[in-house]
């Protein structure tokens, strides 16, 4: 079976400047590592690994060209293609665009459709979705334009990020407000320096909680992975900020540390996975996703997104999960590569 590893960088040439050595005058203790980050060489790897599992892999760099693709497709014609597009032109809604061009081509492609991929970029309508079906999300308000006052009937504290992004874009430790003073403020930067409404939650304090599901027409929850954030200092918000995503030099880089399985009551991790799995299967999701949630501190537990197509790199949260339930690297992949196999045999 030939499998077309796709992804798009705009910019191949521009190598991530990371540091890999430690700076001395960092005022805090560093947990992890600093790696050089190279996504390039990742995608190679996962093709390699496919190669060792069976597969005619090879990787493709559309390099924002829709016509790099589609010559390839109409020289190599994929059996199937592993889809790591996430944006195209700088644009993140553009994400679901690629999907739909594999729809009208009939090719199998791994992950979630176009409906899903355009609904979960776009938070408040997930979570409307999510509400209508009776799965709990934290109380939320929409703001698309400037006011005076916002009087939203929200309990502080809020929590206010960009309603259109993901990864973490837009969620710094400012983010989290206890006034009115710095909502107006947050709600405002988002308007201004996002150029999309703005999203205001109540902020869910307790611990965060990431199910992994695999799957598709009997997904299964994979061992809960969770943030433990006992080791975040007090000026610091126990949130997974863009920084505790993305900045190896930021403090909350080295305070947010995964812990997989998570040590919960068997009755919350059974809730959990279950919530999951109806997300899961509301939303739309095929072959893997991520579901984030919150567990407050009286137990309740509150989904906070859903993230169809989550990272697949060996060190990631997902992964991290699938070697728990037992699966190595190559035979996760392998799995969500033959599920998009199976279901293209419908076509």
């Amino acid at each position: 079976m030939k499998v077309a590893v796709i992804y798009n960088e705009a910019y191949p040439e521009i190598e991530n400047q990371y540091q890999t050595e430690i700076p001395k005058n960092l005022n805090f203790k560093p947990y992890f590592d600093l790696d050089e980050s190279d996504p390039i060489a990742e995608y190679e790897a996962i093709a390699e690994d496919l190669r060792k599992t069976g597969f005619e892999a090879y990787i493709l760099n559309i390099l924002d060209d829709m016509n790099i693709f589609l010559d390839d497709f109409e020289k190599n014609k994929p059996d199937v293609v592993f889809n790591f597009v996430e944006i195209y032109k700088d644009i993140a809604e553009l994400e679901m665009s690629f999907a739909g061009l594999l729809e009208l081509l009939k090719v199998p492609y791994t992950g979630a459709p176009p409906i899903t991929l355009g609904t979960c970029q776009d938070k408040t309508l997930t979570k409307r979705i999510l509400s209508q079906n009776g799965i709990n999300t934290p109380k939320f308000r929409f703001i698309e334009k400037e006011k005076k006052t916002y009087r939203l009937g929200l309990n502080y504290p809020l929590i206010v990020k960009p309603s259109l992004e993901d990864a973490s874009v837009g969620i710094e430790n400012e983010s989290v407000v206890s006034n009115h003073k710095a909502l107006k403020q947050r709600i405002e930067h988002i308007l201004n320096e996002y150029r999309q409404p703005a999203l205001v939650e109540e902020f869910i304090d307790g611990r965060e909680l990431n199910i992994a599901i695999l799957g598709d027409q009997k997904p299964k929850a994979l061992p809960i992975s969770e943030i433990d954030f006992s080791k975040m200092p007090d000026h610091l918000y126990n949130i997974v900020s863009y920084q505790a995503k993305w900045d190896p030099l930021h403090e909350s880089y080295h305070k947010t540390i995964p812990k997989c399985p998570a040590k919960l009551p068997k009755k919350v991790e059974a809730k959990a996975k279950e919530i999951a799995l109806s997300a899961f299967k509301i939303i739309g999701c095929r072959d893997y996703a991520r579901v984030d949630m919150r567990l407050s501190k009286d137990n309740e537990l509150f989904v906070l997104e859903v993230n169809p197509n989550p990272d697949l790199t060996e060190d990631a949260g997902f992964m991290r999960s699938a070697r728990q339930a037992g699966y190595s690297y190559r035979r996760t992949l392998k799995t969500i590569i033959e599920l998009a196999a199976k279901r293209g045999k419908t076509i």
